[in-house]
């Protein structure tokens, strides 16, 4: 072989060897393996909303399918099918998604055994198929899945025992088996929190297993560490002898204070003085955790041209990482320093866990002694404030059908935290500006979970109110409680932005309408002149029947007793056709709330709440794509 022939061959092996990285799912005869076993799942389950109707096996790219993600190099990552009421059974080709990180199907109606293929996902690292119907036993090939931080089975019909090889896995952070069927023995897991409950053969009468839950910090000191812990400890208990001895509650209120206090001092020297030490690779969970300098890159070193919203949980910059990830970096302000890097983990942790279509994933966090940052991705098509009311650089105004399916998209992700997630979220401040549209206008509701991560009360009752007037609901303006219903009053509001496009307080300056929306909706609507209600921007294409229906349930959300504002899933029924008259009716008969009666002249407009409220109130608004 000639010089010339040796150069030539050398360069096939390179081409092939880099055709081989990029269709490395690809068959000799092109058929992508992965879109194969997606297919299979497909097959086996059972669809009613069409939520997996874009699956199609003439594709060799299911990174673009809906519910599922793909790594940079173009393997599927996770798959993502929550609260969808899919049944069926899960097929055995899952185990050929090799790269699969997290798998989420949980509040299915989903049956028959869990496949012992899904052993083979040796990146896994979440798997959640809880509140389906799955039989059998749990398979002891999960024991093979040695990255696994998550797994979660409960409320399923699931028998036999817990397999022993779960005891191998090291990493675990979470195994909830509850309310299941399964028997001991029970062997030894190291997970940080392990729930058993619910299980009458393991949790029986004579049970020698103790089913409470086990919570454990989500990091560790290191040895030495734990000896000075041990021996603060020692300490701590020899100044209490001490101070009992002598009979003095000075001594014992400064030993206590003193062993708080060096606890809170050494929690900060392990969590908080870490900076840019730490690996960025490790992950917490399926989320990554970011280094400072590589966020303050990504950003331009926080450059304000690259700022995309201000609120009330601090400033929202767009940022594009070292793999060409364009991003939405959120720089907290007002962080609980007191709660430590424990409590900003623990609670982080619970916002990833909520996944959903319907709400904006979290992908990943970082924390330093003085910051704290949560990175998004990137929304395309901004929020929906800003398509109702700024229409520069050319973007059409939303449609009527585009407003009809963002007020449902936003109800399904209010019902998910609501009813179906685990621990329940509320959301506090739920308005056009925080619901985002993607590349497809689907709605995703963001900023949930942000008011508990930075509020750490024992109770919802807050000295300050988290929100936005003309947004907030009255008995939080009143007494600074807040519940789920405090997020129906800010869906009505929001419906109330959809219909009118305009701003909740202060609106339609032009036009003298200074004021507050919600008592000129209720004024309009007794006068019978909902056609002065609707956006001009929608210049009269809209269904006059879906508007008044919208108006409806919007004033049902908005009621000044929380006790009579419907739930979300009654609200999800309601803008799907089903159950308004009945319930608008029975709301034309309402008694004055409780927490009214003892004013002497009970507020009549939702304006005078305002002006009566004593508690700091927080503007927030964000704005643009993120």
């Amino acid at each position: 072989m000639g010089s010339r022939g040796f150069v030539l061959w050398i360069v096939g092996l390179l081409v092939l060897k880099l055709m081989e990285g990029s269709y490395a799912t690809l068959s000799p005869t092109g058929i992508n393996y992965e879109v194969v076993a997606l297919m299979t799942i497909k097959s086996d389950l059972r669809d009613p909303h069409n939520v997996l109707e874009n699956w199609d096996i003439n594709s060799v790219d299911p990174c673009s399918w809906r519910m599922v993600t793909c790594t940079p190099d173009g393997y599927v990552s996770a798959l993502g099918l929550p609260s969808q009421s899919i049944s069926g059974t899960l097929s055995t080709g899952i185990g050929n998604l090799s790269h699969l990180q997290s798998v989420l199907l949980q509040n299915n109606a989903i049956s028959g055994l869990i496949p012992s293929t899904i052993g083979m996902l040796e990146n896994l690292q979440t798997l959640d198929l809880s509140s389906n119907k799955f039989t059998g036993e749990i398979p002891g090939s999960l024991g093979d899945l040695k990255n696994l931080n998550y797994l979660r089975l409960n409320n399923n019909s699931l028998s036999g025992p817990i397999p022993e090889s779960l005891s191998e896995i090291d990493v675990l952070t979470l195994v909830d088996v509850s309310f299941n069927n399964l028997s001991s023995p029970v062997p030894k897991i190291s997970a940080r929190t392990f729930k058993l409950v619910g299980n009458p053969l393991i949790c029986g009468s004579n049970s020698h297993y103790n089913c409470s839950v086990y919570p454990e910090p989500l990091a560790f000191p290191p040895d030495g560490a734990k000896a000075e812990t041990q021996s603060g400890v020692k300490n701590h208990r020899v100044a209490l002898a001490f101070g009992v001895s002598f009979g003095s509650a000075f001594l014992i209120i400064l030993a206590i204070g003193s062993f708080v206090w060096w606890r809170y001092r050494h929690n900060q020297q392990i969590f908080f003085d870490v900076n840019d030490q730490y690996d960025p690779e490790v992950r917490l969970g399926h989320l990554k955790r970011y280094t400072f300098k590589e966020l303050r890159a990504a950003t331009d070193h926080f450059n304000s041209k690259n700022i995309l919203g201000r609120g009330g949980f601090g400033i929202v910059y767009k940022g594009c990482l070292n793999d060409g990830s364009i991003v939405a970096v959120k720089r907290l302000k007002d962080y609980n320093a007191i709660g430590g890097e424990i409590q900003f983990q623990t609670e982080v942790e619970m916002i990833s866990l909520a996944v959903h279509r319907n709400l904006l994933r979290l992908w990943g966090f970082c924390s330093t002694e003085n910051e704290r940052l949560l990175v998004y991705p990137y929304m395309l098509n901004g929020s929906v404030a800003s398509r109702l009311r700024d229409h520069s650089h050319g973007r059409p105004v939303l449609d009527w059908s585009r407003r009809k399916r963002i007020a449902l998209g936003t109800a399904r992700g209010l019902l998910y935290l609501h009813e179906q997630c685990d621990p329940k979220i509320i959301h506090r401040d739920v308005k056009a500006a925080n619901i985002l549209l993607d590349e497809d206008f689907e709605a995703v509701v963001g900023d949930f979970g942000l008011a508990k991560l930075l509020d750490h009360h024992d109770s919802h009752v807050t000295t300050a109110v988290r929100g936005t007037v003309g947004h907030i609901a009255p008995e939080y303006l009143s007494t600074g409680q807040s519940s789920e219903k405090t997020d129906v009053f800010g869906f009505g509001i929001l419906l109330l932005e959809l219909i009118t496009g305009q701003k909740a307080l202060d609106f339609g300056r032009a036009a003298n309408q200074k004021g507050v929306m919600l008592d000129w909706v209720k004024k309009l609507h007794q006068e019978g002149k909902l056609n002065l209600l609707a956006d001009k921007d929608l210049k009269g294409n809209f269904d006059r029947l879906e508007l008044e229906e919208m108006v409806q349930v919007a004033l049902l959300c908005t009621q000044f007793n929380p006790s009579h504002r419907p739930k979300m899933s009654e609200i999800l029924r309601m803008l799907e056709g089903d159950g308004l008259a009945e319930k608008w009716e029975a709301s034309q008969n309402v008694e004055t709330p409780r927490y009214l009666r003892s004013y002497e002249n009970p507020p009549q407009r939702y304006s005078d709440f305002i002006e009566e409220s004593s508690l700091v109130v927080e503007a927030m608004e964000l704005s643009g794509p993120r």
